[in-house]
């Protein structure tokens, strides 16, 4: 007999776990059956996660922590006992402006992207208003893509909001407000920029991963309330879930896990543009070959799926930051805890999976292969950097706020 739990998604290849825990048994092996609910946009998985419809989601990290704090809508507090990956994002760009920045076709310097953007942004506003500002697209205001987005631009001498324009557009419907004119370069998870090259209207110019090498994406996210009636159940999915991730990372299965995820009910989507993203390649240009960036996606080594405190204290600066709030110490302390390492640890402790010894870290600190302490197993890290070689303390949140541009 197996208990059934109700899980939200979006159509992207980063929902990966949840459904190949269902497919290949992971989860019936847990005494688990996942019942998986695709939605289009992620104020709608939002809404059947909170008003009950589903038991957990599939969810953009920075949007768990905006719910808990009452962010646009009364607050719920959510729990993150699981990671279900780091970075698999890319910012797309219309071909014409694509070859403004990033004229060499591949992927670019983060810098010199950034640099020749910036000369611009300051054409358009020379020539005339705030009317012809460039317009960016992100899957939503709360999310590791404006995050990313905005910590680049800003480093970049770019001013969000004020020298250019940011949106929200779901995913699914990226390629289509690009193609449409709506936005002129988008951020977004895969296959969606791939979508846009295939129909040539965009271009890949960065992958998230090289504004923060190893920044937290989608997450595992329930309400705390069904967290603590559900926790034995909850232990189970996160078993089941390492062990699709297991999977999922192993070249022999890249074949019939795209095949899986190009299902109708799933990605509806085409298999080959999902096995390239599986294998960290990327076509960045209609009629180009493919390009291999290691670690686009990262669902499984290092730690990944572990809920570091860290990472949701980096969320909530930049939440603070780009919504003009001074830090508050209470909305710190909530945002730590949305993420949960204890239920990790409680779910996987004695088992053959590594632990952490810590559950927070000094993001950005990490530039080569580094033996990390344990409580169970052995870990090495590779780089965290981020881009502009800033490091992110979480000992001093309100110290890191205040050297931010």
């Amino acid at each position: 007999m197996t208990t059934e739990l109700a899980i939200g998604f979006l159509p992207l290849v980063d929902a990966c776990l949840p459904i190949l825990a269902q497919e290949h048994g992971f989860a019936e092996a847990e005494g688990l059956s996942l019942r998986l609910v695709k939605d289009m946009s992620w104020a709608t998985v939002l809404d059947r996660l909170l008003y009950g419809h589903t038991d957990a989601a599939h969810l953009i990290a920075p949007l768990a922590i905006a719910t808990t704090l009452g962010r646009g809508r009364p607050a719920q507090p959510l729990s993150v006992p699981f990671v279900l990956g780091l970075n698999g994002n890319a910012i797309t760009m219309r071909p014409d402006l694509a070859a403004e920045v990033n004229p060499s076709g591949r992927l670019g310097d983060p810098r010199a992207v950034g640099a020749a953007l910036a000369q611009v942004v300051a054409a358009r506003a020379a020539a005339g208003g705030g009317a012809d500002r460039l317009r960016f697209g992100v899957v939503q205001r709360y999310s590791s893509h404006s995050y990313m987005l905005r910590y680049w631009l800003a480093a970049c001498g770019i001013r969000p909001d004020i020298d250019v324009t940011i949106t929200t557009v779901a995913p699914p419907f990226c390629a289509d407000a690009l193609e449409a004119g709506e936005v002129d370069a988008i951020c977004v998870g895969e296959p969606w920029n791939s979508v846009a090259v295939g129909r040539g209207v965009g271009e890949i110019v960065l992958a998230t991963a090289q504004i923060w090498r190893r920044g937290v994406e989608k997450v595992l996210a329930l309400r705390e309330p069904v967290l603590d009636a559900r926790r034995g159940d909850i232990e189970a999915l996160i078993r089941a879930l390492r062990r699709a991730g297991t999977h999922f990372v192993d070249p022999a299965n890249w074949e019939a896990n795209a095949a899986i995820l190009a299902r109708s009910h799933y990605l509806d989507g085409n298999e080959a543009m999902i096995r390239n993203a599986i294998s960290d390649h990327l076509l960045l240009r209609n009629g180009g070959g493919l390009v291999h960036y290691p670690d686009f996606m990262f669902q499984y080594r290092e730690a990944a799926n572990f809920p570091w405190v860290s990472q949701a204290e980096w969320l909530y600066t930049q939440m603070a930051r780009w919504e003009g709030m001074p830090f508050d110490p209470g909305d710190a302390a909530r945002a730590a805890h949305v993420f949960r390492p204890d239920v990790y640890r409680s779910a996987l402790i004695g088992g053959p999976e590594p632990l952490p010894g810590a559950s927070s870290k000094v993001e950005g600190s990490v530039s080569q292969r580094t033996a990390v302490t344990t409580q169970q197993g052995n870990i090495t890290m590779e780089s965290n950097s981020f881009f502009d070689g800033r490091i992110f303390d979480p000992v001093d949140l309100r110290g890191y706020m205040a050297a931010m541009p």
